[in-house]
């Protein structure tokens, strides 16, 4: 009777699979250094908002834009800017007034003569989305032609413009925000333009302790310098970095059953879900849970993604994406406190997800 041998060979195709995996867990390990280091240099003009500096850097390096709530004077612009300047990108910002034309977000075409030859001939003037981190502040307050062409330009990542494409800078990043009170003469986005965004951020106001260091620190006459922790060429080079970090079947599986049990129609959502939402969410939330998960896995220094990682990313994912029905908002419930009711109803139980990969 003849035996069979396993073949224990190491191919050079497996050695260049093992380096691999050893640069990136290496990498990893790097950016999860970045991080500390950025959050470190931005608390020299940033109080408090952990949280909100947490999700910010998830989206940016999950190749996402955020979507940025809370009423005024929250240190947001001075959050986002400071951001820019310690990841050394070009940064610009867009006040929007109901006034505010398309062209004055993408560009225009000018009408130039050739000193030499007086030909004359268009040349598009490029706008302020051409930049790396671009801050659209009050975006619902600009009529819904000029919210599509950003966001038509932050899906597409171009502009056209006289039957020319143009490319736009990378990477690119839109952080836009929207005050919740005031509603009178704004324009709400549509749920199929929110669903571009990859987080909906909420901006709190600050604790007591928080506060009175932020009185400290801004009535004095210190400006804080910050320092530079990564370019543009490392953010790239992080983020394709992010879409390697290997997943898990039975993560797959939770996200999936996550957004799944949110859609009121499916079978086997729970009663709650059938009776509190109008609308679920769709295919894209379940992407956004994966890849923001391995950024924040990532970020970490981890190169592998856990539920918890999905679990932690839920609340800016979904509360944009689920629309809570008549009987809910009676109720006094929000997308929040549904999330946080639907997080609770599905297990985060790795073995039982193994079960049904298996």
């Amino acid at each position: 009777m003849r035996t069979q041998r396993a073949n224990f060979i190491v191919t050079t195709k497996d050695k260049e699979v093992m380096s691999k995996k050893t640069e990136d867990a290496k990498a990893v390990e790097k950016l999860g250094k970045a991080r500390d280091a950025i959050v470190s240099e931005l608390r020299k003009s940033i109080v408090g908002m952990d949280d909100v500096i947490d999700e910010m850097m998830i989206a940016i390096f999950a190749r996402g834009h955020c979507l940025l709530v809370g009423v005024p004077g929250l240190a947001k612009t001075l959050l986002v800017s400071s951001l820019a300047e310690t990841m050394s990108l070009g940064f610009k910002r867009i006040q929007f007034t109901p006034d505010l034309m398309p062209s004055d977000i993408t560009g225009t075409e000018l009408l130039q003569e050739d000193p030499e030859t007086h030909e004359r001939r268009f040349k598009f003037q490029k706008g302020p989305v051409f930049t790396n981190l671009l801050l659209a502040d009050e975006i619902n307050r600009t009529p819904p032609k000029t919210q599509a062409a950003l966001l038509e330009a932050m899906q597409e990542k171009r502009v056209s413009s006289g039957g020319e494409d143009f490319k736009l800078d990378e990477p690119f990043f839109v952080l836009a925000t929207q005050n919740p009170i005031e509603q009178e003469g704004t324009y709400p986005l549509p749920e199929a333009q929110l669903d571009r965004f990859l987080f909906n951020i909420n901006v709190k106001y600050p604790s007591k302790s928080e506060e009175l260091d932020i009185m400290r620190n801004v009535t004095g006459d210190e400006e804080p310098e910050l320092k530079e922790v990564v370019d543009a060429k490392t953010i790239i080079e992080f983020q394709r970095l992010v879409r390697r970090i290997p997943v898990a079947d039975h993560v797959f599986e939770y996200a999936a059953a996550l957004i799944r049990a949110t859609r009121p129609d499916e079978p086997d959502s729970p009663e709650f879900v059938q009776k509190l939402m109008s609308w679920g969410a769709g295919p894209r939330a379940s992407l956004n849970l994966i890849l923001a998960g391995k950024a924040r896995a990532a970020l970490r220094g981890r190169s592998h993604v856990s539920t918890d990682d999905v679990k932690a990313v839920c609340l800016p994912i979904l509360r944009h994406r689920i629309i809570p029905s008549f009987a809910a908002r009676s109720e006094g419930m929000t997308s929040d406190s549904l999330i946080e009711k639907l997080l609770e109803e599905i297990p985060a139980n790795e073995d039982l997800y193994q079960e049904k990969v298996v």
